[in-house]
């Protein structure tokens, strides 16, 4: 039970991270890869209660180990082309 509560309390605090620090990318990344976190750990405290069965673990997490090197790709092209990762720093429509 406790472990769920941890769990569900790092899903929110990332959360919140991730809805504070909206004007730096990188800020932004690092608060959707703790989340991408939690929900690896919940996941593994469910698959370890059904019977040991983690290959769909493995599968999540390679998936989020893309999701995290397309994001760091994202950024360092932003770098890149504007020299900050600041949002303000960049119009979107031109």
């Amino acid at each position: 039970m406790m472990y769920k509560f941890a769990g569900f309390l790092m899903f929110i605090a990332g959360l919140v991270v991730f809805s504070w620090k909206r004007k730096h990318l990188l800020l932004m990344l690092l608060a959707l890869e703790f989340i991408v976190l939690s929900v690896y750990f919940m996941i593994f405290l469910y698959l370890s209660f059904l019977g040991n069965e983690y290959f769909f673990g493995m599968i999540f997490l390679t998936f989020s180990v893309c999701e995290g090197v397309l994001g760091l790709s994202v950024l360092v092209s932003l770098i890149r082309t504007h020299g900050n990762d600041y949002f303000q720093s960049f119009n979107v429509l031109w």
